[in-house]
C-alpha cells in the first residue's frame, strides 16, 4: 500500500477558495500498474462516494473507490480516496503546490490528472460562489457581480507525490 497525494497549483485572481464538490467529485486519472509498469491510455474516474467490489471481496467487504485488472499482467489493483483527506486551495496557497486529496494505492498509481468540471470557486472578500466550474482548459474567468470584480484561475497545474508512512 502506497499513499499518493494529488497536489495542485494555480494563480488566483480575486478567488478566496477553490475546492472540489467533495465527496462527489470525480478525479479523472491516468494510472500505471506498479507490478508490470503498464500505463492506461484512457482516463479513469475515482469518486469517494462511490464503491465497487473486487472479484475477491474478502480483502475489503465494503469495496473500493476504484478497482481494475491490469490488461498486461492480470493483477487486480485498487485505489481508495483517503477519508477526510480533501483540502481547500486558498488565496494564501496561490502559486504554490498544495495537497488537495490523498489516494491509498494498491497495485496502481496515478500519473496524470485531468481537472474537468465539478469545482467550486468562492470569490475573495465573501463574494459570489460559482459551482460546477470547469478547469479542463487550465484557465477559468468569470465576473463576481456581488463585488463587481473579475475572478479567475490561471496556470492550473497538478502533480503527484508519494507520502512517507
Amino acid at each position: 500500500m502506497v499513499r499518493v497525494a494529488l497536489q495542485i497549483c494555480a494563480t488566483l485572481e480575486n478567488v478566496g477558495e477553490l475546492k472540489t464538490n467533495h465527496p462527489d467529485y470525480a478525479f479523472f486519472l491516468k494510472l500505471t500498474c506498479t507490478n508490470c509498469g503498464e500505463t492506461t491510455d484512457k482516463w479513469h474516474d475515482i469518486t469517494e462516494s462511490e464503491k465497487t467490489q473486487q472479484q475477491d471481496s474478502s480483502r475489503n467487504p465494503e469495496g473500493f473507490n476504484f478497482c481494475m485488472k491490469c490488461k498486461m499482467c492480470g493483477r487486480e489493483n485498487t485505489i481508495d480516496v483517503v477519508e477526510k483527506s480533501n483540502d481547500v486551495y486558498t488565496e494564501k496557497d496561490a502559486g504554490k503546490f498544495k495537497t488537495i486529496v490523498v489516494f491509498d494505492c494498491r497495485g496502481a498509481e496515478p500519473i496524470e490528472f485531468s481537472p474537468r468540471t465539478g469545482w467550486i470557486v468562492q470569490s475573495a472578500d465573501n463574494g459570489q460562489a460559482f459551482e460546477d466550474v470547469d478547469l479542463s482548459e487550465d484557465d477559468w474567468v468569470e465576473y463576481d457581480q456581488k463585488n463587481q470584480t473579475p475572478v479567475g484561475i490561471y496556470e492550473f497545474g497538478a502533480k503527484f507525490i508519494k507520502l512517507k508512512k
